[in-house]
């Protein structure tokens, strides 16, 4: 049997934090799991937005226990962060970093151009992140794979005629664009429409307080992080997701989205495109605006509601592109390929 240890941070299935990276961790943990791989779990506690001491003292006991040789896989939000912890082990252990968010966005982030370089293999989520981590650190291509995430089996969303019940998922942060969001919402304040925000409303408390004392009535909804059956039964009473993000490594909620055959309007960055695919006819199943642009967004919602013709186009190609979505057994297969590999 293979067998990989893999590096998590701790709270991975802490309902009241789900992330993006969480999700893809555990189905990937499955995967292998059910292809043969003997996966040894590692969660490490620690602060890893803002790591400190205590973080990276906490990695390096976890890192230390792990017999020479070994393959070990670790999550870039433990890993991009620690060169002076991991560094040193790649001459004993066979690291596999896997990039959910590359650190350098602008510019290169030193320490993880340490950590990249040092590792066996890196694996990103999306063709953009790995053109990016490709142009920021001068890894070698052969080295740099991308396993995008996998889409679970959904019920379809039956979506109603006049498409007024909007859905933006994601934690309540800056990044994310729930400002731009509403500063678009209310300017349609002549049209009927709802729209629920599920995320996180404690990853920055002070912006999400803000947000939800804006003057919008009861037509925006902040019901904080759901999971499993509560956020199954937000994509099916949905009419279209929304993404207004400044930034996304891939955009698994387009993915979760279009799984239900929901149309998406989202911010045109990273690899939202990728996620979003196109239908039958090369009919992309959604709206792309630019980033941070309020009107731009603003107009696309306004599209949506006012167009009826529009709104059947796009479901028709998001119900053809959810027939087209790859399942996670695929992400996982990918990612075996490049653990077997470094273990060579």
């Amino acid at each position: 049997m293979t067998a990989v240890h893999f590096v998590v941070p701790d709270g991975i299935d802490d309902p009241a934090r789900p992330s993006g990276g969480n999700v893809y961790d555990r189905h990937l943990c499955r995967g292998l799991t059910s292809i043969g791989w003997s996966v040894r779990e590692h969660a490490v506690p620690g602060f890893w937005s803002q790591p400190d001491a205590a973080s990276f003292a906490a990695l390096e006991r976890a890192v230390q226990q792990i017999p020479d040789g070994a393959v070990v896989l670790l999550d870039g939000l433990v890993a991009s962060t620690a060169p002076e912890v991991l560094v040193p082990q790649a001459g004993r252990l066979r690291l596999v970093v896997l990039v959910h968010m590359p650190l350098g966005q602008g510019s290169p982030d030193e320490r993880e151009r340490a950590v990249l370089s040092a590792a066996a293999a890196v694996v990103t989520t999306s063709a953009f992140s790995r053109r990016r981590l490709l142009e920021l650190y001068g890894l070698a291509a052969d080295r740099v794979h991308v396993a995008e995430p996998g889409a679970c089996a959904a019920d379809l969303a039956p979506g109603t005629d006049a498409g007024e019940a909007l859905l933006c998922v994601g934690a309540v942060t800056f990044i994310k664009g729930h400002d731009v969001l509403l500063d678009a919402l209310a300017t349609m304040t002549d049209l009927p429409w709802q729209c629920a925000c599920v995320g996180s409303l404690d990853r920055e408390p002070e912006f999400a307080e803000a947000l939800r004392g804006r003057s919008l009535g009861d037509r925006v909804s902040f019901p904080g992080p759901l999971t499993g059956a509560e956020l199954d039964r937000c994509y099916a009473a949905a009419d279209l997701l929304v993404l207004p993000s400044r930034t996304e490594a891939y955009g698994m909620v387009v993915v979760e989205a279009l799984a239900r055959g929901l149309p998406v309007v989202a911010a045109d960055v990273g690899g939202v495109t990728e996620a979003l695919g196109h239908g039958a006819g090369e009919v992309r199943p959604g709206l792309l605006v630019p980033a941070d642009d309020a009107a731009a967004l603003a107009n696309a919602l306004r599209a949506w509601l006012e167009d009826a013709e529009l709104r059947a186009r796009l479901r028709r190609a998001a119900r053809e592109r959810r027939e087209s979505l790859a399942g996670w057994s695929t992400t996982a297969s990918t990612i075996a390929g490049v653990l077997a590999a470094a273990s060579r």
